[in-house]
């Protein structure tokens, strides 16, 4: 029997921080408010979608990207991918960029994500749960490093850089699982 996980959805994350001006953030990979390809997900290829973004704002000296999931059934959502210290000369990840700190420039560095990896996780959600919200950020701060190590939680770097953001840019994109796959069977399966 397969648990009733109905629940109200969360807050968007954002939007119980305080404001900060925006920029832009587009992908080619994925469209703001849609569905996000399967080859994106854990489920299949496990690709970080490409990113590009502009209009940072002057005093940037460096980013950070992320993507969360506020709807995972826990309480405090579920973080896929995390890298900090992006010098202020980045203007976009290329798809793949998720799969080891090798395609990153330096000194930026993949903290590890709820998967317990230090790369990028795709979405598995539980099946039957309905659309997740996939909020890709890429918050630009006033300092140059967060002073975190590779062993730092994401929440950590979310806790560390919210005095240093003084713009954020974001891009949502959706996915759900039908059928007998989703979060349980890589738990039970390991796949």
């Amino acid at each position: 029997m397969t648990p009733d996980l109905s629940r109200p959805r969360a807050t968007p994350p954002y939007d119980i921080l305080p404001a900060v001006p925006s920029f832009s953030l587009t992908s080619e990979d994925l469209a703001d408010g849609e569905r996000m390809g399967d080859r994106f997900t854990a489920i299949h290829e496990n690709l970080s979608p490409g990113l590009r973004w502009s209009g940072a704002p002057a005093g940037t000296r460096s980013f950070v990207v992320s993507c969360f999931d506020p709807d995972a059934p826990s309480p405090s959502g579920w973080w896929h991918w995390t890298v900090v210290d992006l010098p202020p000369s980045t203007a976009g990840l290329p798809r793949g960029a998720g799969e080891s700190d090798d395609g990153l420039t330096a000194p930026a560095f993949h903290v590890r994500n709820d998967a317990g990896t230090r790369a990028w996780f795709g979405p598995y959600p539980p099946a039957g749960d309905g659309d997740h919200r996939y909020v890709f950020t890429v918050s630009a701060l006033d300092v140059n490093t967060l002073g975190l190590s590779d062993e730092a939680s994401p929440t950590m770097a979310a806790f560390t850089m919210a005095p240093h953001c003084i713009a954020r840019a974001t891009l949502t994109a959706i996915y759900s699982v039908p059928g007998e796959t989703g979060a349980a069977a890589f738990l039970r399966d390991g796949k």
